[in-house]
């Protein structure tokens, strides 16, 4: 079996106030969290927490991650909208043109996340989060599949996306030209092994789908967990194979 995608984690300057902050704009519920940061469950079928923990660096230029949250009318958009600006969020320009349709913001600590227009097929079915969109390449996308064992449910034009079969939100991967990586990610994947599972054959079999172990010399992510395994993605994005509760 495959491994579960446990957490989004993020790496905030202020954990605690950028989890009230995202727990305010998606209703989720804070948890005890044992890697000295905050932790938020779903309350929907999103299937993953969303974890914030102490950084190491300033955030250096736009996240290769970020969430795509939906709408359903014009008037549910602005609601999203204005919640997050009253919550902390700003308008943020990342070359977007002025006709777009959705609308982009940063959070308190400037990490971008876009609020969808109504009438986004793509995203229909797939709840108020619909999506973690990420800068990456096809093969990094073949990869999580494999990774997760979640299917593909878009593969054209280098661009791949993936779905769990249980539902929830699509992670999506928009194919070349990459963005040129600016310091540590503030984002990255938890993994759980599978239950019962050997956690060093885990780790094995995701190297063999061409993810790299990262020494990182203080036995953590840079961003103060420990009891964890540090690897990257065939892009080079880091990622946590949970070795503790």
């Amino acid at each position: 079996m495959a491994s579960q995608l446990f957490a989004v984690c993020f790496a905030a300057d202020r954990p605690l106030r950028l989890a009230q902050f995202w727990s305010g704009l998606l209703g989720w519920e804070t948890a005890e969290d044992p890697h000295d940061g905050v932790t938020l469950l779903p309350d929907d079928d999103t299937g993953f927490r969303l974890r914030f923990s102490p950084a190491r660096e300033r955030k250096a230029g736009q996240n290769r991650m970020h969430f795509d949250l939906t709408s359903t009318s014009p008037e549910d958009q602005q609601r999203t909208v204005d919640k997050a600006l009253a919550l902390g969020a700003r308008h943020i320009d990342i070359g977007q043109g002025p006709d777009e349709d959705h609308v982009v913001l940063a959070d308190p600590e400037g990490n971008e996340f876009c609020v969808i227009e109504p009438g986004n097929n793509f995203l229909a079915d797939c709840g108020f989060v619909g999506a973690l969109a990420c800068d990456g390449s096809q093969e990094v996308g073949y990869f999580w599949s494999r990774a997760l064992g979640w299917p593909l449910v878009w593969d054209q034009d280098q661009e791949t996306a993936i779905r769990s079969p249980h539902g929830g939100p699509k992670i999506t991967w928009g194919g070349p030209p990459l963005m040129p990586r600016a310091g540590r990610d503030r984002l990255h994947f938890d993994l759980a092994p599978p239950a019962h599972g050997d956690r060093q054959a885990e780790i094995e079999r995701l190297l063999s789908l061409g993810a790299t172990r990262i020494d990182t010399g203080r036995g953590d992510t840079g961003t103060g967990d420990a009891g964890r395994v540090v690897m990257a993605d065939p892009d080079g994005n880091e990622f946590c194979v949970l070795t503790s509760g």
